[in-house]
């Protein structure tokens, strides 16, 4: 197993947009071997006092924030996925797309405990 993380900063007057987006994104996803994606839009974020979720990304005023991850069977498949998605270009990310891509993050993660792990 392998996981993606993401934080993603979206104009809360965008909210339907981005479901629309993620739908189909994680149906693509899912087509090129991706086990499950899940999408979260903000209930609580608090802001830090040294560092935080809107603080990460740089969230706007208006701004909230999606935490999303994907899991992967392994870090080879998602490699492949990512090859795939970047020499498709009818993967090529849409021009209006309902955040700012600049100010998302991602990392990717072997998991160490989890509900299918040991």
């Amino acid at each position: 197993m392998y996981i993606v993380g993401l934080v993603i900063p979206v104009p809360e007057d965008r909210e339907k947009d981005y479901h629309c987006w993620a739908a189909s994104s994680a149906q693509r996803l899912r087509a090129l071997g991706c086990l499950s994606v899940t999408e979260a839009w903000e209930d609580f974020v608090p802001d830090g006092k040294i560092t935080d979720f809107r603080q990460a990304v740089a969230a706007q005023p208006g701004e909230k924030i999606v935490f999303a991850w994907q899991v992967w069977p392994d870090r080879a498949c998602m490699q492949k996925a990512e090859q795939i998605m970047a020499n498709d270009p009818s993967y090529n990310p849409p021009t209006d797309l309902p955040f700012d891509q600049s100010r998302l993050i991602m990392g990717c993660f072997d998991p160490i405990s989890g509900p299918d792990l040991p």
